[in-house]
């Protein structure tokens, strides 16, 4: 089932895990991954920012790749997913982590702006968590983590863009969870506080 605080956990854990981590190029991604790292993964990192993503493949070494990624496009998902088998063969943990932030007024927040928050922040995991399954489900297992905020989990002025992602990415989380139990693969959502959310 789902929970909404989860912990990385001990180092090694992840001993030879294969990590996906999506908007890896800097903030809270950029930290996952090293972490993750850290404990033993093997890391594949994808953001829109390539040369970001490259840089920290590039720091953490131990075979990290990196790739282009735009999470708001199916084929592109499907690239990065057949990128990552060819790699290894399996994809055990996504981390479905890229997101833009947005602060605005309601009389200010555009259409324009509003739609895209939503096709990067909501999209963009509904395609991940789509797109990852399939190879995780025939093999019984796998994580998949969402990464919300705490402005999915109330409301807060200026954020209603923002907010609409993130309370769908904490929905999404919950019946992607119960519908993929059964199958060996866990679905959590992560709901971080910060000055500037991601």
């Amino acid at each position: 089932m789902s929970h909404e605080n989860a912990e990385v956990g001990r180092p090694g854990r992840l001993d030879g895990k294969v990590v996906l981590v999506t908007g890896a190029a800097g903030g809270i991604g950029a930290a996952i991954a090293r972490r993750f790292a850290q404990e033993g993964a093997n890391l594949l990192l994808t953001d829109a920012d390539e040369a970001g993503a490259r840089q920290v493949a590039a720091d953490i070494g131990k075979g990290a790749g990196a790739h282009a990624h735009d999470v708001t496009s199916e084929a592109e998902w499907e690239t990065v997913a057949a990128w990552a088998l060819e790699t290894h063969g399996r994809i055990d943990v996504l981390v479905n982590n890229a997101g833009i932030f947005l602060a605005a007024t309601l009389e200010e927040t555009t259409l324009e702006d509003f739609r895209r928050v939503q096709e990067v922040n909501q999209v963009g995991v509904f395609l991940g968590m789509r797109t990852v399954a399939r190879p995780m489900v025939a093999r019984g297992s796998g994580s998949i983590i969402n990464i919300s905020s705490v402005a999915g989990l109330m409301g807060t002025p200026y954020l209603t863009a923002y907010a609409a992602g993130k309370w769908a990415v904490r929905g999404m989380t919950k019946a992607v969870a119960k519908e993929l139990a059964a199958s060996g693969v866990r679905v959590n959502s992560l709901h971080p506080a910060r000055s500037t959310p991601t």
